[in-house]
């Protein structure tokens, strides 16, 4: 088990990545559409796992979906605000058992037409706060996982190196089966969920991203 993306609500996908690699460095390249959730993303690559800037482009049928509803919430005063953490978990059959999960078929069309395909567990569950991660296994070789796709960074990311939550360590803890996985809870002001996500580089500095900008 380990963090496989964090994901970034955005108004506007290209904007949002305009602003991340000014900021930052990092360039979010064009990921495309998930059509049942009338949303498409961007992709930040950071070799095993990502950051995904995720956000509504059909209101119609985005607003009739509960991941298509959470994000227009989140960004609906045109800030960018982290939505959620999501773990790679191989068992996730038998991890959605025992949260009482319900695991379901997931696919993407890329750009280029194709798709790519997985099951995830948890994204759209109403009763799973947003400081708890969902879970995803991927359909498709590994040389396929987002996280290596191509990108222009001006920076060297090695991957992200931990994610900070606003939550109840305990109860977080117990989410995850007690696997070790790099998600830290914290204290802070406002209501519970994703706070920051540092990325690591290569020179052994990191970028830390923060969200509500």
């Amino acid at each position: 088990m380990h963090i496989d993306h964090v994901v970034l609500a955005v108004r506007d996908l290209d904007e949002a990545a305009d602003r991340l690699l000014a900021s930052t460095g990092l360039d979010a390249v064009a990921g495309g559409r998930h059509p049942g959730w009338g949303t498409a993303n961007r992709i930040v690559p950071l070799g095993d796992d990502y950051v995904e800037l995720l956000s509504v482009v059909d209101r119609d049928i985005g607003a009739g979906t509960t991941l298509g509803r959470a994000l227009l919430e989140l960004t609906q005063d045109g800030r960018d605000r982290w939505f959620s953490v999501c773990v790679a978990e191989p068992e996730i059959d038998a991890t959605a058992a025992r949260l009482g999960l319900t695991v379901d078929p997931g696919a993407r069309t890329l750009p280029d037409g194709t798709r790519v395909r997985w099951r995830g567990a948890g994204i759209e569950d109403p009763a799973r706060p947003p400081w708890l991660p969902f879970f995803i296994v991927w359909d498709i070789p590994p040389q396929e996982h987002p996280g290596r796709m191509p990108a222009a960074h001006r920076v060297a990311p090695s991957g992200i190196r931990r994610v900070e939550v606003a939550g109840d360590a305990a109860r977080l803890r117990d989410w995850l089966g007690g696997a070790e996985v790099p998600i830290a809870c914290v204290t802070a002001d406002g209501p519970s969920g994703v706070r920051s996500v540092a990325v690591g580089l290569a020179d052994g500095g990191e970028v830390v991203l923060q969200g509500a900008r």
